[in-house]
């Protein structure tokens, strides 16, 4: 087996800050959902959380049950024209990143947005220049670019101890009975395009073959997958890949599967212990697995700890804008091709 050196592994490689080297930068989070309350708790333990906004009173008696130190309020324009706050932290409603961003951002403040950034690549884009012109940090939350396990697969991809790449491929379902999105696509691909063109370090990808099915017959799909083409450089053909989304899946599966001519990687990020391991045949046929050692480091407290750092020295974040234009251009081509099938649009117009 394989000695690989477990590591800590921060947004840029580096080792971990401490809190007391952040101090500068005070965030108020906005939403405290399932996920948000994520955020608060690892703002808060980085000694960065000012400030929380929600228009639920009940999650607000929680945070401040919790954080008593912390502020808070219904009120955005209250998170708005704090001078104490220098960032927005959004996990709301995906259709509402790209309003309350831009207001972030005009207002003098620099914005972590949970994925997607935006539902339109030209807002994305919007929100880029306005950060550019007000040298402000714009950071999407593309958790899974942060998570150990991931960085040192990318190490032994870039290394060649997989061999020649075949095929990649991410699976991702569970069953979801509180659906804000618009369909399973911008709530669970966004994860697996994000991580799969960083593994492979990618110029482009474009999706080939689309498929999408509304099972439960409101006009919503819940159901997809994509085949993608993933453009390399110095890579004569594209490395193919699928992704499978479910909402609708009793069995949660969060799985990556890198194939490659010398040894198979399979990333089950559901699994408590052993997440990565690498499969390869030994000359007589026998399978042997190898489980590389990383971090144990949570993915969430590196991501906002990138965010901190990127605020207080003005470093471009790993999961910028143009992380997220790549994401969006292939979302957005995928449900505009999936709004053309007749089944969907009978679905989504019936009363």
């Amino acid at each position: 087996m394989l000695n690989y050196q477990s590591r800590v592994i921060g947004a840029t490689g580096e080792p971990s800050q401490g809190a007391t080297e952040l101090e500068s930068a005070k965030v108020a989070v906005i939403g405290v959902g399932n996920w948000g309350k994520n955020l608060v708790r690892n703002f808060a333990n980085l000694g960065a959380l000012a400030m929380v906004c929600d228009t639920d009173k009940n999650r607000l008696a929680t945070v401040e049950k919790d954080f008593p130190s912390v502020r808070v309020t219904n009120s955005l324009e209250a998170v708005l024209t704090d001078k104490e706050v220098t960032a927005f932290v959004l996990a709301t409603p995906s259709d509402s990143h790209f309003p309350v961003a831009r207001q972030s951002l005009l207002a003098g403040k620099h914005a972590y947005v949970e994925k997607p950034l935006a539902r339109d690549v030209r807002h994305a884009e919007e929100l880029d220049q306005l950060a550019t012109e007000r040298n402000l940090i714009l950071m999407v939350g593309h958790l899974l670019l942060y998570h150990p396990a991931v960085n040192l697969l990318k190490d032994l991809i870039a290394s060649g101890e997989l061999g020649d790449l075949r095929f990649v491929r991410s699976d991702r379902m569970n069953y979801n009975a509180h659906r804000r999105d618009w369909s399973v696509l911008w709530d669970l691909a966004p994860h697996d395009i994000s991580m799969m063109a960083y593994l492979l370090d990618c110029e482009s990808v474009d999706a080939d073959r689309v498929g999408g099915w509304d099972a439960e017959g409101h006009g919503v799909i819940d159901v997809a997958y994509l085949d993608l083409e993933f453009k390399i450089k110095g890579r004569a053909v594209p490395v193919p890949g699928q992704i499978r989304n479910s909402w609708i899946d009793p069995q949660k599966l969060v799985r990556l599967t890198v194939n490659g001519s010398l040894k198979t990687a399979v990333l089950n990020d559901h699994q408590a212990d052993n997440k990565l391991a690498l499969h390869s045949l030994t000359p007589a046929g026998r399978m042997v697995v190898e489980y590389p050692e990383y971090s144990d480091m949570e993915p969430l407290h590196l991501e906002c700890e990138h965010f901190l750092k990127c605020v207080s020295t003005g470093e471009r974040p790993r999961t910028d804008a143009n992380n997220a234009y790549q994401v969006l251009r292939v979302l957005s081509d995928v449900e505009e091709r999936l709004s053309r099938r007749p089944a969907l649009r009978a679905a989504a117009s019936a009363p």
